[in-house]
C-alpha cells in the first residue's frame, strides 16, 4: 500500500448534500471539521453543529460563531476568571480570537492592550474594536519596557497567543495571582528549536496561574455562548473583521500568509457561495 496523499483539514462551513445520520437532514447547514475540498466526506458527526441561525453572515461560522469565538469565550471568561477593573494584555490581538478576547474584556469593565505586528492593526485595535490603547511588538526593541509604559500597575490577565520573547516579558509584568490563559504560541510553531523562557521565577514571586485549554473543552457551553453572543452582534455592540479569499486555488497562499501576518482579522477562504 503507498501513502496516499491527504487534503488539509480544517474549521469549515458546508451544506449537507446526503446523510446516513438522523441528526443532519439534506439542505442542513453545519459548521465543523471538514477538508479544503469542494465536498467532504465526514464519518463522524462529532464535533459537527448545526447552524440554526441564517440572518448571520455564514462566514461568521468559521470564526465569532464556531472555533475561534468559542476559544475566546472559554479561555476568558472561564480560564481568566476575569473581574471588572482587571488589567488586560492581548497578544495576536487583531487576530480571530485576539479581537473578540479584547472586547470581551471590555464589556466587563477591564482595562485592555493589545499588541499587533503593523500600525494599520492597531489603529484597527484602537478604533474599531475599543482596546484602550495598542502597541506594533516589531516597533518595541524592548518589550519589558513596552509592558511597563502601557501597564505600568502591572497585567492581571495575559491572553496568551504568542509565546517567545512577548512571554518572557510579560512575566516580568504580571500582578500578584496573575493569570495568563495560554491559547497559541505562534511564534514557536515553525521554529527548529523552541526559544527558551527564561523569567519564570516570576511565576513564584507573583503567584502567577498559567493554564492552558483547547476548544472542545467548551463544546457542551455552544448554546450557552450562542445566547450570550448574538445579542451582541445584532446589536452592534461586538465588532469582528474577517480577511476572505476567494477560492480554494488561494488557500495555501492564505495559510501561509498567517505566518507572517499577512491577514487582518479572520483569515477564510471561500469555496463556494451557497
Amino acid at each position: 500500500m503507498g501513502n496516499y496523499l491527504q487534503p488539509i483539514t480544517g474549521f469549515g462551513v458546508g451544506k449537507v448534500i446526503d446523510s446516513r445520520n438522523p441528526e443532519f437532514m439534506e439542505g442542513d447547514l453545519v459548521w465543523g471539521i471538514t477538508g479544503w475540498e469542494e465536498y467532504s466526506l465526514l464519518k463522524s458527526s462529532e464535533g459537527l453543529f448545526k447552524i440554526h441561525h441564517t440572518d448571520i453572515p455564514l462566514s461568521y461560522y468559521t470564526g465569532i460563531l464556531g472555533m475561534p469565538g468559542l476559544t475566546a469565550y472559554g479561555g476568558f471568561y472561564e480560564v481568566c476568571a476575569p473581574k471588572k477593573g482587571e488589567y488586560v494584555f492581548v497578544s495576536a490581538a487583531s487576530g480571530a480570537v485576539g479581537q473578540l478576547v479584547g472586547q470581551f474584556a471590555k464589556l466587563m469593565g477591564c482595562y485592555v492592550v493589545g499588541s499587533a505586528g503593523t500600525r494599520d492593526k492597531v489603529e484597527l485595535l484602537k478604533n474599531k474594536f475599543g482596546f484602550d490603547d495598542a502597541f506594533n511588538y516589531k516597533e518595541e526593541p524592548d518589550l519589558n519596557a513596552a509592558l511597563k509604559r502601557y501597564f505600568p500597575e502591572g497585567i492581571d490577565i495575559y491572553f496568551e497567543n504568542v509565546g517567545g520573547k512577548m512571554l518572557d516579558a510579560v512575566l516580568l509584568n504580571m500582578r500578584v495571582r496573575g493569570r495568563i490563559a495560554v491559547c497559541g504560541m505562534i511564534s514557536q510553531y515553525n521554529c527548529d528549536q523552541p526559544e527558551g523562557v527564561y523569567n519564570l521565577m516570576s511565576i513564584v514571586y507573583k503567584r502567577v496561574r498559567i493554564e492552558g485549554f483547547a476548544v472542545a473543552d467548551y463544546y457542551p457551553q455552544y448554546s450557552k455562548f450562542l445566547d450570550f453572543i448574538l445579542p451582541y452582534i445584532r446589536e452592534g455592540k461586538i465588532k469582528y473583521v474577517e480577511d476572505i479569499v476567494e477560492g480554494l486555488e488561494n488557500g495555501p497562499t492564505a495559510l501561509i500568509g498567517l505566518f507572517n501576518g499577512r491577514n487582518v482579522g479572520k483569515q477564510v477562504v471561500l469555496v463556494a457561495s451557497q
